[in-house]
C-alpha cells in the first residue's frame, strides 16, 4: 500500500457515551441522534476489548476533520454490536475480528453487514500464564488442573474467544474434563490475573495479541501445537450495509488506514495506559504527531 502523509489541522471533541436504546435507525444505515442525520456517524465498540476502543478514538478523530458528528456507543456484548450494525443502529464496528473469531455473527448477520477493509494483519487469540509458571504448552495443562483449581480465566460470554476456547480448544487437548471455563468479562479476567500474579500464584487465562495486557504484565502465551485456537486473522472496520455508498468520503478514509506492529502497539499504549478513560482524543493528537503516515489517503479540510 502506497501511503502518503495525513494532513490537516487535528480538531478534537470529547465523545460522549449513549445507550443503544436512545438510537433511531433512519432505515437507511445511519442514525438519527440528533443534529444532521446525513453528517452524523455511530461508532459501536466495547470498551474492554481495548483494540476497538483505540480505533474507534481514532476514527472519531478523523471523521470529525470530514465534518461529521460521531456518536461513540459504548457496549457490553459482541452479539449485541453486531445486532446493532446489522440494524443500522450502529454505523460502524472498527475493530472485528470478522474472519475467524467472529464467524457465528458474520454467518448470521452478514448479509446486512459492509467489510471496509482490514487495518492489522496479524491478530491472534492464545491461552497464556504467568511467566514464572513451568508449563509452556496447553497440552501440558491436562492431568495439571489441580495447580490452577480446574479453572480457566475467560472474558465475556459471548467473545468469539469464548467459544473457541470451550468449543474447540478444550476439548482438542482433553482439558474440559478437567477444567471450567470461567466466564464474566474482560476486566474481572485481567484483575483475577493480576491478583494471581501479585501472590504468585498459577492461573491460566484467556487472551489475545493485539493487547496491551501482553506488555502490563508478565506473561507468556502457550504453545499450541495442534493449531486450536486458529491462525492469525485480520482486524477489519465493518459498517452497516450501504454504508460506503452514503458516506463515501468516509469509507475511502477508512478504508486507506493500515497499521503495522509499532503503529497499533503505540495506538493503543497511548490511549489505554499513557492518557487513559477521559483523555482518549489527546492520546489521538499525540499518536497522530508520531505516526502521520498511517493512512493511506490524504486527508485535507
Amino acid at each position: 500500500m502506497n501511503k502518503r502523509t495525513l494532513t490537516g489541522v487535528v480538531a478534537l471533541g470529547a465523545a460522549a457515551a449513549l445507550a443503544l436504546t436512545g438510537c433511531s435507525s433512519n432505515g437507511n444505515g445511519g442514525s438519527d441522534a440528533g443534529g444532521d442525520a446525513d453528517k452524523t456517524i455511530t461508532l459501536g465498540f466495547l470498551p474492554s476489548w481495548t483494540d476497538g476502543l483505540s480505533t474507534a478514538y481514532l476514527l472519531e478523530n478523523q471523521l470529525e476533520q470530514l465534518g461529521y458528528e460521531v456518536k461513540m456507543e459504548e457496549l457490553t456484548e459482541a452479539a449485541v454490536l453486531y445486532t446493532g450494525l446489522a440494524s443500522g443502529d450502529i454505523d460502524i464496528y472498527p475493530s472485528a475480528w470478522s474472519e475467524k473469531t467472529h464467524t457465528k455473527y458474520m454467518e448470521k448477520y452478514g448479509d446486512d453487514i459492509e467489510d471496509l477493509g482490514a487495518y492489522y494483519d496479524n491478530a491472534v487469540l492464545t491461552l497464556a500464564v504467568p511467566d514464572y509458571v513451568d508449563i509452556d504448552s496447553i497440552e501440558d495443562l491436562k492431568g495439571n488442573a489441580s495447580r490452577f483449581d480446574g479453572k480457566i480465566i475467560g472474558i465475556e460470554p459471548s467473545a468469539g474467544l469464548t467459544e473457541q476456547t470451550q468449543t474447540v480448544v478444550m476439548p482438542e487437548y482433553g482439558l474440559d474434563s478437567e477444567y471450567e471455563l470461567v466466564t464474566s468479562s474482560t476486566a474481572t479476567m485481567l484483575a483475577t490475573l493480576k491478583d494471581k500474579i501479585d501472590r504468585k500464584e498459577d492461573v491460566v487465562v484467556t487472551l489475545w495479541r493485539p493487547f496491551w495486557a501482553n506488555d502490563a504484565f508478565p506473561v507468556k502465551d502457550l504453545k499450541d501445537p495442534k493449531q486450536a485456537m486458529g491462525e492469525p486473522e485480520a482486524l477489519h472496520f465493518l459498517a452497516t450495509k450501504g454504508f460506503s455508498e452514503k458516506y463515501p468520503d468516509a469509507a475511502e478514509l477508512i478504508e486507506g488506514i493500515e497499521l503495522d506492529d509499532a503503529e497499533y502497539g503505540a495506538l493503543e499504549d497511548l490511549v489505554v495506559n499513557e492518557y487513559g478513560k477521559g483523555k482518549e482524543p489527546e492520546a489521538i493528537t499525540e499518536w497522530l504527531g508520531k505516526f502521520p503516515d498511517a493512512f493511506s489517503t490524504e486527508l485535507t479540510k
